[in-house]
């Protein structure tokens, strides 16, 4: 049975190049749920990613069993905003953070089959955000991009070049919300060694 990995397939959406660089991210389809506060402390963040995790592991068994087809569960993503950018890029508000939190599915993945795995998924494991999981739609079309290499406490300076130098220079300004992909995971991986991209749809200046 062959198997389908994302970050394979789409390789110019899941490695970015340590340079910013524009790409054209095209509608996919993604399990995700909603909340807002620091990820440091939020229990209502941690709860989000173990129902992301226990649904799309669940609905991954399902597509083997009923389709005949594998694919290695995508990394988690994260759209992030707030009232002021600045809560991101100078004084770190993570109390003022509104967040999405993502993990992207293959297209075979059907609104039926997303139903029955949440299912299984309380069934085994009851999550406590369950509730929270849908299946949803996200195209996020033109963005600039970059990979990040460290603790996430310290892509401020990075996301702050993104919006006051790149897009500028380039003739950019930012449409939509941050995203972040996790490639790494942090529960296994030296802080300073963590690896995420950094993206941020965009549209010409004069739109």
């Amino acid at each position: 049975m062959q198997n389908y990995d994302v970050k394979k397939d789409l390789r110019n959406l899941f490695t970015a190049k340590k340079n910013f660089e524009v790409v054209d991210v095209p509608a996919m389809n993604f399990l995700m749920a909603d909340g807002e506060g620091s990820p440091n402390t939020s229990q209502l963040y941690k709860d989000v990613v173990q129902a992301l995790y226990a649904t799309s592991y669940a609905v991954r068994a399902l597509a083997i069993d009923q389709l005949g087809r594998k694919h290695t569960v995508g990394p988690l993503e994260g759209l992030w905003w707030s009232d002021d950018l600045s809560a991101f890029t100078t004084s770190r508000d993570e109390d003022s953070w509104r967040w999405r939190l993502m993990i992207v599915q293959p297209e075979w993945i059907t609104d039926e089959l997303f139903a029955e795995g949440l299912k299984h998924a309380i069934d085994k494991k009851d999550p406590a955000a369950a509730h929270l999981v849908r299946f949803d739609a996200f195209h996020e079309g033109r963005s600039v991009q970059v990979l990040h290499i460290g603790r996430y406490d310290q892509e401020a300076p990075t996301i702050a070049r993104m919006h006051d130098e790149y897009m500028p220079e380039h003739d950019l300004k930012p449409r939509g919300t941050h995203h972040e992909i996790y490639l790494s995971d942090a529960r296994r991986t030296d802080p300073a060694r963590l690896r995420t991209i950094l993206r941020q749809p965009v549209e010409p200046t004069d739109a």
